[in-house]
């Protein structure tokens, strides 16, 4: 068996094939030195490495190619796989193809890790035994041998996962599906194809949870044999649960319960209300009681590095939003502030539309600094929306444009007044400059529990 990338996801991989008895070659772009870490957690075990390139010849021996997160599905080898009807396969897909508890899999273009986290939790108040992970946290691979009938698995799934996937969790989301990855996925018909995976292998038996409130889940109740619920900010849905008169209600077998009041939620934003009821359905559907999804419902604060509020300052709100890496979760981030804002944005474009993103930015921020390699086109296209706009139908008072994360915390603390919230959202990956986007929020965060008083940065 051949796995194509040494990234966390191949690196537990590697190992759960390797102790299963495979004999397993791993191959990296990136040299020994630069993977110095992972080669050293396999030390023990008996695999092949073959380095610095995906040569073809890895498949004249192979009944199977794994790739990893990051591995596109559009290089030679894969497409020399196929050629050859070699099988491709993923640690996602083995995963729930060996797993013998019911999995909870959730995906979406924005919100699918803070629904993880908000289900894994619901579940565990409710006493059951509970697993989270794959794109969160740990490969579930990892933890497998451990696994029992009686314990429920949820699972973050990602669109690069999902677009080799056969087989689908019995229970199911789609939360929503907006442009992101085109970079990866070419096409908006590509990735929402990638996205269906999740539910398109159901049966009669499975549970379907999907956005109504988002055109393209909604549509795919058309792809699926499965049970279909939805949820909605607004709408009354026939089964599922919905936002009405400021109450969040979970309605389940023609049966209407009270989760909470909406003013009752930690979370900040109608994108968190949304992903609280995605939550609530699929709990349900998983077993948790209706007392145990209210009690994490209305305690749940969030996950790291989103709209994370990293401290107060001189009257400044400081928030860590550094998990927005596409212009739409940027745009969800600014319309959960009331108060002006002064946001942080760039990093690296994955190829997507910036026009909504500088329309809310004219009517949300009082100033824009931008950084990274996006920045300079972010910064344009927020000048051409201003250009388009009278000055008294915008709030934005100027864009400064900087190069990097540090300078962009530095401008920050000079424009800031004290009522302000300064918001790291950046609308590009962390690619550009950091390992991921968490990496770019702990920097963040650095950056902001060093500054004194914001007066006194000015």
């Amino acid at each position: 068996m051949v796995i194509l990338g040494l990234a966390r996801q191949g690196v537990a991989l590697a190992r759960y094939l390797a102790e299963a008895g495979a004999e397993v070659t791993v191959s990296d772009l990136q040299s020994e030195d630069a993977l110095a870490d992972q080669l050293e957690q396999l030390e023990d075990l008996a695999i092949r490495y073959v380095l610095g390139g995906h040569p073809i010849g890895l498949l004249d021996d192979a009944d199977l190619l794994c790739l990893s997160g990051g591995v596109p599905v559009d290089i030679p080898i894969v497409k020399e796989a196929q050629e050859r009807a070699i099988p491709l396969s993923n640690d996602a897909q083995i995963f729930m193809d060996r797993c013998p508890a019911p999995v909870i899999g959730i995906t979406g273009s924005a919100g699918k890790t803070t629904t993880t986290a908000l289900v894994g939790e619901m579940c565990r108040e409710a006493g059951l035994r509970t697993w989270v992970g794959g794109n969160i946290g740990n490969p579930l691979i990892d933890d497998l041998a451990d696994i029992e009938q009686d314990h429920i698995v949820v699972m973050e799934l990602s669109s690069f996962q999902l677009e080799l996937m056969t087989t689908s969790p019995q229970i199911a989301a789609v939360l929503n599906v907006t442009p992101n990855h085109l970079d990866r996925h070419q096409t908006m018909e590509a990735y929402i194809a990638a996205k269906e995976n999740v539910i398109a292998h159901q049966t009669a038996s499975d549970a379907a949870v999907l956005g109504y409130d988002d055109a393209n889940a909604r549509a795919l109740a058309l792809e699926t044999p499965a049970q279909l619920y939805f949820f909605s900010g607004g709408a009354e849905v026939e089964a599922g649960a919905f936002k009405t008169n400021g109450e969040l209600t979970l309605r389940m077998n023609g049966r209407d319960r009270e989760i909470c009041k909406a003013s009752e939620l930690k979370l900040l934003g109608r994108h968190n209300v949304l992903n609280v009821l995605a939550a609530s359905v699929l709990a349900t559907l998983g077993g948790a009681s209706l007392e145990a999804i209210r009690e994490v419902a209305t305690s749940f604060t969030g996950v790291e590095h989103r709209l994370e509020l990293v401290r107060e300052v001189g009257g400044v709100r400081w928030y860590d939003d550094s998990i927005a890496t596409a212009p739409e979760r940027a745009i969800a981030a600014m319309r959960s502030f009331e108060a002006s804002i002064v946001l942080l944005a760039g990093g690296r474009d994955k190829d997507l539309p910036w026009g909504e993103f500088a329309e809310q930015v004219l009517g949300s921020a009082r100033w824009l600094i931008t950084f990274g390699e996006a920045g300079p086109m972010i910064a344009q296209t927020v000048d051409k929306a201003r250009a388009g706009r009278g000055s008294a139908s915008q709030r934005l008072e100027g864009v400064t444009e900087v190069e990097t994360l540090e300078e962009a915390v530095e401008q920050a603390a000079e424009r800031a007044r004290a009522g302000d919230v300064v918001l790291l959202s950046p609308g590009g990956t962390s690619f550009d400059a950091f390992r991921d986007f968490a990496a770019r929020g702990d920097r963040f965060q650095d950056l902001v529990s060093d500054l004194g008083s914001v007066g006194e940065q000015r």
